[in-house]
């Protein structure tokens, strides 16, 4: 029984795209995107999705409560029988009834070397700060800001002569492959949580 991949999203969709192809090369074995939605009907990752046959949704979140939009949101993962949510490029914090609703079972790619730099612009973030690295971390989603328990990550080096597209797009490589790495270990059941550390087993 394949496990299901419900994947969260509001812009292009690079980290579902990066996904979806790992799938589809058994690099993330006995799994299928079940479901790709976004809160944005503008969003390039939806189209892409439906131009790889998958099933995908809009369900707009402009003049809605948090809550509100995540009880649609839920409704329509729990109708594709999800078993693990990711979020890829997904610019809305999610509430407590989301991640009640798949505990330990989300999550989400950043593009900073976790905890430093949350939140939006996390290249800005550590061009302005002069680190010598940054890059990217997957981590399981609980009710703080880019806060639960990190999975995996992966160092790039910060250049001299760096802009932040430059930072951009070779933090969004280790992105593409760490994001799957990280996937595949929990859908395995591969690890356990002890305290804050993700310990694999």
């Amino acid at each position: 029984m394949k496990k299901r991949i419900g994947v969260l999203l509001s812009g292009r969709g690079s980290n579902f795209e990066a996904l979806a192809d790992s799938v589809a090369a058994g690099r993330i074995p006995n799994a299928e995107i079940a479901l790709v939605l976004s809160n944005r009907e503008a969003a390039a990752g939806i189209e892409r999705a439906k131009a790889r046959g998958l099933a995908a949704r809009v369900i707009p979140s402009k003049g809605l409560e948090r809550e509100a939009y995540d009880r649609l949101a839920v409704a329509a993962l729990n109708e594709a029988k999800v078993d693990l949510v990711c979020l890829a490029g997904y610019m809305r914090l999610l509430s407590p009834y989301f991640v009640a609703a798949f505990p330990q079972k989300i999550l989400n790619i950043h593009p900073s070397l976790l905890p430093s730099f949350p939140g939006l612009e996390a290249q800005k973030q550590a061009l302005d700060y002069g680190v010598k690295f940054a890059g990217c971390t997957v981590h399981f989603v609980d009710e703080n800001l880019d806060a639960g328990p990190i999975i995996l990550q992966s160092a790039v080096p910060v250049e001299d002569g760096d802009t932040e597209e430059i930072l951009f797009a070779r933090i969004l490589e280790e992105e593409h492959r760490i994001y799957s790495e990280a996937v595949k270990l929990v859908l395995e059941g591969k690890y356990k949580i002890a305290g804050r550390r993700v310990v694999r087993s």
